[in-house]
């Protein structure tokens, strides 16, 4: 490991961002259309539930479908990395937990 780098800090650089971790936590439950995403993240503009998809996309945790149809029709899903990713998230989110019980005290 190159002085500086860890592989910690790799890997919130590639879920950190509005909601990331908690859209692929959601793709984990199934494919999901973007108006799904919508409902489910209703504290995220469209802007940036859009650039986090795309950035998800574009590092290779989720698959973008788009159907040839009139209006378009276009499903999220995860690839096999972002499944592999679900434990550690699902472990944050246990820890976050953890943290809110301790501000409730």
């Amino acid at each position: 490991m190159k002085k500086g780098d860890c592989p910690i800090d790799t890997f919130i650089n590639y879920v950190k961002g509005k909601r990331k971790a908690t859209i692929i936590l959601h793709l984990m439950q199934g494919t999901k259309r973007y108006n799904e995403l919508v409902k489910l993240l209703p504290d995220i503009s469209d802007r940036m539930l859009s650039k986090n998809l795309k950035e998800l996309e574009e590092d290779g945790l989720v698959i973008r479908k788009l159907y040839p149809e009139v209006p378009p029709k276009v499903e999220y899903s995860l690839t096999d990395l972002g499944k592999e990713i679900h434990p550690i998230l699902k472990a944050m989110f246990l820890g976050g937990r953890i943290f809110e019980r301790l501000t409730e005290e």
